[in-house]
């Protein structure tokens, strides 16, 4: 059992790594923080990171009673928020900018802005839609205390990984380059659709049940 709880775990672990995408963050990191000293983007860095750590705990915590609040039917979250993953997943293999995640209005105000660690960096670019549904359809197939364990510690690790890869995202930008981030994208895009494939089916089966 304990095995497969850590199998389930990497697993949610690797899909929310997918949907968060640090590295398809760099560009838009890099632009905003344009005027920053180093040591105000690696504050700016921090920031963003435990703005999406709490973000993320508190909608795995929280979502079960947001979905009763508003009626909605778990299947059916899992159908939407499976759509909306996947129209995510549609434009990284496509290479466009992602206006699920971030509209280019907020990304030239966040230019504009001298403090974009919370928003819009954490909140919706990398804590966005995609990101919160898929914590929160997580969060309610778990039933015991280990399992919330892996999931705070899987969502912990992410924002490290935020933290990581915006810490070096100026060098790893020119490293990289424009094409580099975007392949690395699109390989992600790719495991996101299957992901969002994987969300509607059981989302639909036991909505249909004529279907399974």
């Amino acid at each position: 059992m304990h095995e497969l709880e850590l199998t389930h775990a990497l697993r949610s672990l690797v899909a929310l790594l997918a949907i968060v995408n640090p590295l398809g963050a760099i560009p838009l990191f890099v632009a905003m923080t344009d005027g920053q000293s180093p040591l105000q983007r690696r504050h700016t860095s921090r920031v963003t990171s435990i703005a999406v750590a709490i973000t993320l705990l508190i909608a795995a915590f929280l979502g079960r009673w947001i979905l009763a609040l508003f009626g909605i039917d778990l299947n059916a979250f899992r159908v939407g928020g499976g759509l909306l993953i996947l129209m995510m997943a549609i434009q990284m293999l496509q290479g466009r900018p992602n206006r699920t995640r971030q509209t280019s209005e907020e990304t030239e105000e966040g230019v504009e802005k001298d403090d974009v660690a919370v928003v819009p960096l954490a909140i919706p670019l990398l804590a966005g839609p995609g990101s919160l549904s898929a914590v929160i359809i997580t969060a309610q197939n778990l039933h015991q205390v280990s399992s919330y364990f892996f999931m705070v510690v899987n969502i912990l690790l992410v924002a490290l990984a935020v933290f990581l890869t915006l810490r070096v995202a100026v060098p790893l930008s020119a490293r990289l380059g424009e094409t580099g981030i975007r392949i690395a994208t699109r390989i992600l895009g790719l495991m996101l659709a299957a992901i969002a494939v994987q969300f509607m089916v059981i989302g639909l089966k036991a909505l249909l049940p004529g279907l399974a």
